[in-house]
């Protein structure tokens, strides 16, 4: 009986002790339950973060490659239509140049066509190319020759949405002979009337036998004053500065025809350049683009015979024959371009017309000046002194297109004092008296 209740007994305690050992398991995992969620949730963070990185990055990558599908900020473009070949050392080149330096000063692109005449191109007209570079582009055009004249007039009119800039022209002029009114269209010109009585001075201050040639282009307005101012400049200097008999200096203009030679069509001007050395002429002036004149100049000075020239339009002309240069008037286009293109880029665009003129406090200054002369190495020290001070006289208000000035038939143009007007130097009907030369085109 002993035996059977302790036999009980252990069975109640080994009982009781597997009550505890489950009571206890029960509660290791009831406690690991409660500690799994937060396992759980301490690994989910950092995969949620990366979830979130993740999309950051793909967005950035969608936009990235949208912005490079999407097309860029269309370029402004202007055109420019040269008459000559865009290297040929004066009148194109000047254009071109300038082109380029204002292209890259307002972050834009300039784009052209060179050799815009009858001769290279045949059949074809200025519009015609304008057209081609309005295709590929451009809003703004610049005719470059008074030759395209009624090409610039007409292709402005029949393209209104189009700036079109006309080198030398007076169409805009609003208090010219030949004004019409198109809003799109802007004239722009250099005072070279400036330049070129600087270079008459030079002439006159250099030459030996009192003769001094002007290799001229074609007959017209232009044309005119010009040769006229180089005269102006010539006369004054001959007579202030080496004090001679202003009866006593020869001034003759022989005309080619054209801005270039083209065979067959206008005189040769290395023949014209050589009949002035051959007949006393030391000193010869270029009107022309090119420059003959230079080249034949050194011609006749290699061989013995004390030859000079000043060539015209490109500040780098004297490059060609440097030890026969005197100097070179030059136009530089860029303060016009630039101003004429900006209005057009931002909107204040107006159709003016634009004479501009050195600045008189540095007039070989790239950024303000409009017309320059630079002096060539063929100047003597002398002459360049008085160079020197031709272009202070004219800085401190000497004008030379002052009375009394009189054709060259005869008659009284300016009376004693009288200060001829834009209008009446723009449109000189003739040469001076004094000059020698043909005044109108036959």
């Amino acid at each position: 009986m002993r035996k059977t209740h302790w036999r009980w007994l252990a069975m109640l305690l080994l009982l009781t002790l597997a009550v505890l050992a489950l009571a206890a398991c029960g509660g290791k995992a009831e406690e690991a339950a409660t500690e799994a969620p937060k396992e759980e949730v301490t690994e989910a963070a950092p995969q949620e973060e990366a979830t979130e990185a993740t999309q950051e990055e793909a967005t950035e990558e969608a936009t990235k490659e949208a912005q490079e599908e999407a097309p860029p900020a269309e370029e402004f473009t202007f055109g420019l239509l040269l008459v000559g070949p865009y290297n040929d050392r004066g009148w194109s080149q000047a254009h071109y140049e300038a082109g380029e330096r204002v292209a890259e000063a307002l972050g834009v692109k300039m784009i052209y066509v060179d050799k815009v005449n009858p001769a290279d191109r045949p059949g074809t007209t200025a519009s015609q190319l304008a057209k081609e570079l309005v295709d590929q582009g451009a809003k703004v055009l610049i005719f470059n020759s008074d030759d395209m004249k009624d090409d610039a007039t007409a292709f402005a009119q029949e393209n209104p949405d189009v700036y079109v800039i006309h080198i030398s022209g007076d169409q805009a002029w609003k208090e010219g002979k030949n004004y019409v009114e198109v809003p799109n269209l802007s004239n722009l010109m250099g005072r070279m009337i400036y330049g070129k009585m600087i270079a008459g001075c030079a002439a006159a201050l250099t030459t030996e036998t009192g003769q001094i040639g002007y290799l001229g282009p074609l007959i017209n307005d232009e044309t005119r004053r010009l040769a006229a101012s180089a005269y102006l400049g010539a006369k004054y200097c001959w007579e202030n500065y080496r004090n001679q008999n202003p009866d006593d200096l020869k001034f003759k203009v022989t005309w080619i025809g054209f801005w270039f030679h083209i065979p067959g069509v206008t005189l040769d001007p290395t023949q014209v350049a050589d009949d002035f050395f051959q007949n006393g002429y030391d000193v010869v002036i270029s009107g022309i683009d090119t420059t003959e004149a230079l080249v034949e100049a050194k011609k006749f000075a290699d061989q013995g015979q004390k030859s000079w020239a000043i060539p015209y339009d490109y500040e780098g002309a004297c490059e060609e024959a440097p030890e026969v240069c005197l100097g070179v008037p030059y136009f530089n286009w860029a303060p016009g371009y630039r101003q004429l293109i900006e209005s057009a880029m931002n909107g204040t665009w107006e159709s003016q017309f634009l004479w501009l003129g050195p600045d008189w406090n540095d007039i070989n200054n790239p950024d303000t000046s409009s017309v320059g002369f630079l002096k060539g190495p063929g100047l003597s020290d002398g002459a360049s002194a008085g160079v020197d001070k031709f272009i202070g006289e004219l800085a401190d208000g000497l004008n030379l297109w002052t009375g009394p000035l009189y054709l060259q038939d005869g008659t009284l143009y300016l009376k004693e004092g009288e200060v001829a007007t834009d209008q009446q130097i723009w449109y000189l009907p003739q040469l001076l008296q004094g000059m020698e030369g043909q005044s109108v085109a036959e």
